[in-house]
């Protein structure tokens, strides 16, 4: 049984929203994009062999062309094997979005209340709705793993992670 059926029970097939064969073909390209530009600018950088050894942008444009290379044999197989099985179906897209969503959220609230309140909240509403925990369970375990973690980093390692108002109140 797979973690997907313990969960939510049976689970029976449901349409399917990308095919293997877009995957493959959206990485292949993204892969390429990244590639492409580690190329460019490693060559402007310079990827050439001075009088002292090997330019700053030498190995990094010899590893961007072997990437481009890899992600051009991705397209051409997702191109030959035309697999249009299910990739990723909408039962599994609603999954995704339920960790997804909340992370988006998550990560914009950091910017404006700092990274410890917004974990907190993040781990306690996250625990609470997703996690079917109580809600006092919920809040007292993230409220502690951020206390921890504000320990660990500013204290201990004194690391400074972004801070919202809260902080700012305690003179952090």
């Amino acid at each position: 049984m797979s973690t997907q059926e313990e969960i939510h029970g049976s689970v029976a097939p449901s349409a399917t929203v990308i095919t293997k064969r877009t995957a493959e073909l959206a990485v292949g390209i993204v892969v390429a994009a990244f590639a492409l530009l580690a190329i460019v600018s490693n060559y402007q950088l310079g990827a050439g062999w001075a009088e002292d050894g090997p330019q700053a942008g030498y190995f990094p444009l010899r590893m961007g062309v072997a990437i481009l290379l890899a992600s051009i044999v991705v397209v051409v197989q997702a191109l030959r094997k035309n697999d249009r099985s299910a990739f990723l179906e909408h039962a599994q897209l609603k999954l995704v979005a339920t960790v997804l969503l909340p992370l988006v959220v998550y990560i914009s609230a950091v910017q404006f209340i700092g990274i410890y309140v917004a974990s907190a909240l993040f781990i306690g509403i996250f625990m609470w709705l997703v996690g079917k925990f109580s809600w006092y369970r919920s809040a007292i375990t993230g409220v502690s793993v951020s206390l921890v973690l504000f320990w660990i980093f500013e204290i201990m390692f004194t690391v400074p992670l972004p801070k919202g108002p809260l902080e700012q109140l305690f003179g952090y």
